[in-house]
């Protein structure tokens, strides 16, 4: 049992170390988008919901960070900031699953099968998501969500100001530095609980369930045609009940991969990590409890299809990988390579931020 405790805490580390950094780069530039880019111009860009601003945003998603927590932050950012909910929800898919990092973690441990369909997949996922949020949604609950008055901790930012301004000009003002520094530490007090959580069920997992239990979940011995589709709606429901955001659910996928699960219920549970409980809390928080129903909706129906889609494609060409997969070793890797040197700096950043938060705390009028 003590062997268990240890692995379960080490493996949690683990995946808090891969993710760290990513973290850091998201709730920043979340911070650096309210402080400096006024809600005009995020209308302009991203305001209709059209083919080019749904491109747009797939674009600045795929540039953006890897992490499903902070990448929520710079969504809602964006959505009560005038952008679509169409728009807004294609970045969220894109920085979650077109991300460089996430591709080359998924190559390392799973091949590089699972690499491309990752990211050929956030593609369907966007185009999937994009045709049912058109046909689905409601205008109301756009208003509804807009204005809703978020609760918890942390949940007031800091907006841009000085009107006639352009954004090199409002990035270079003396306050800016301040408003992101509180904007950054206000996302850390508001999420970090289910950081917390999510890391630690992570680990659990992946010390005390055994793979037999994975390969009675996903029908192992079943036909492929009742496998495939069963295993794309039980991945999603596994990733909402591990809590693990998108580089830290690759271990775990892993593990999923190695114990018998398909190709496609891999896949849906990779891209599930955005309906995670934690965050389906923070949509509520952040949007109201008919919004995080509806978005939790279209999002599970979405990443089912998506991930049935890649499994018919991949079988049909033969691209399916074998199941040799040891990702413990990996995941536990604190040598000196490139995460290192970017948690290294991230470290630096957020203590840096903090500090200057702490020195110059929100007044009420601010919070106003």
């Amino acid at each position: 049992m003590i062997d268990k405790i240890e692995h379960a805490l080490l493996m949690a580390a683990g995946m808090f170390w891969q993710t760290g950094w990513s973290l850091v780069l998201g709730f920043g530039i979340s911070a650096l988008l309210q402080a400096i880019v006024p809600a005009e111009q995020m209308q302009r860009a991203l305001g209709r919901g059209g083919i080019r601003q749904i491109a747009l945003a797939t674009v600045a998603g795929a540039a953006s960070s890897s992490c499903s927590y902070a990448s929520a932050a710079i969504m809602r950012t964006m959505f009560k900031k005038g952008a679509a909910l169409v728009a807004s929800l294609a970045f969220l898919f894109a920085s979650t699953n077109l991300v460089i990092e996430l591709g080359i973690i998924l190559y390392l441990l799973l091949g590089w099968q699972f690499m491309v369909a990752e990211w050929i997949g956030g593609l369907v996922l966007i185009a999937v998501m994009s045709m049912l949020v058109k046909l689905t949604l409601p205008k109301s609950l756009v208003d509804e969500a807009r204005h809703h008055e978020e609760t918890g901790a942390g949940h007031q930012h800091e907006g841009a100001t000085g009107k006639g301004e352009t954004w090199r000009q409002r990035l270079t003002a003396p306050g800016t530095r301040v408003a992101v520094a509180r904007n950054f530490t206000m996302e850390w007090r508001m999420l970090w609980k289910d950081l917390l959580a999510g890391f630690l069920i992570g680990g659990i997992i992946s010390a005390f369930v055994p793979d037999s239990v994975w390969r009675a979940l996903f029908f192992t011995d079943a036909p492929l045609a009742i496998q495939a589709p069963a295993n794309a709606v039980i991945g999603p429901i596994v990733a909402m009940l591990t809590f693990v955001c998108s580089i830290g659910n690759v271990p775990l996928a892993a593990v999923l991969w190695a114990g018998g699960a398909s190709f496609g219920g891999v896949l849906a549970f990779l891209y599930a990590d955005l309906i995670v409980l934690p965050l389906l809390d923070a949509y509520r928080r952040y949007f109201g409890w008919r919004m995080a129903a509806y978005m939790g909706g279209v999002f599970f129906v979405t990443m089912a299809i998506a991930a049935l889609v890649m499994e018919g494609a991949f079988t049909w060409l033969h691209l399916v990988p074998d199941r040799a997969v040891s990702i413990r070793e990996r995941v536990t890797d604190f040598s000196l390579n490139y995460t290192f040197y970017l948690n290294l700096i991230a470290i630096g950043v957020a203590l840096w931020l903090y500090t200057l938060s702490r020195k110059a705390p929100m007044t009420h009028e601010q919070h106003a």
